[in-house]
């Protein structure tokens, strides 16, 4: 078995820059440029994170700065967001966020559908307790070479006695599996474990072994 999964926890950054509803469009600007980043949370009170600006809610502004966009019935819904000039009125809400117990994984994968960048990293009660990015996420394929060798012979190979003539080698994070598996039908379950070892990029499989043995059959009396 591996260990346990990295959680949004272990990679976000926990010390957030929001703003408030009343935060005006030009300060909004400006703290992205200062922090480099391309969405901020947007918090209530105590810290409660009731939506978020990203540039994408800015640049209808920027789109339409010479003409003036139709705001009739039926106008599109990012059309309202070039005459907005606080946080309140650009957020979209309510904001797309995540747990920090929540895994790597499970992050990456609300990102992917809900076509975020960034997620606001909140309590139960919905409290801002960081931000994690996409670069965030991707900090798991830092590990070393080295580093996922080892991870693989201890957390993979040795819970599997089948696996005792399997060697391990890995460049620039493909892991490539060589040498006898005493039981070809373990190649599916073996190659499952591999992939999921965070940092794993992709794996290759040259192992010979036999396939599967009929059972014998008992003695004739």
């Amino acid at each position: 078995m591996t260990d346990s999964p990295r959680t949004v926890s272990d990679v976000m950054t926990h010390t957030a820059v929001a703003v408030g509803r009343h935060a005006a469009y030009k300060e909004i600007i400006e703290l992205m440029d200062q922090w480099k980043i391309s969405a901020l949370p947007v918090v209530e009170g105590d810290g409660r994170v009731i939506g978020v600006v990203s540039e994408a809610d800015l640049l209808p502004k920027e789109e339409f700065r010479t003409d003036a966009p139709t705001l009739g019935e039926g106008a599109r819904p990012d059309l309202w967001k070039a005459g907005a000039v606080t946080a309140g009125e650009l957020m979209s809400s309510p904001a797309v966020t995540v747990h920090p117990g929540a895994t790597v994984a499970e992050a990456a994968r609300i990102m992917a559908r809900r076509r975020v960048k960034r997620l606001p990293v909140v309590d139960r009660v919905g409290m801002l307790e960081g931000v994690v990015s996409r670069s965030d996420l991707l900090k798991v394929f830092l590990r070393t070479d080295e580093d996922l060798a080892e991870d693989v012979r201890r957390h993979v190979l040795a819970d599997l006695p089948a696996a005792a003539g399997v060697e391990v080698s890995v460049a620039d994070g493909v892991v490539m599996l060589s040498g006898e598996l005493r039981d070809r039908r373990l190649v599916p379950l073996l190659a499952r474990a591999v992939r999921a070892v965070e940092g794993v990029v992709d794996i290759r499989v040259d192992l010979t072994g036999s396939a599967a043995r009929p059972a014998q059959r008992g003695g004739e009396d």
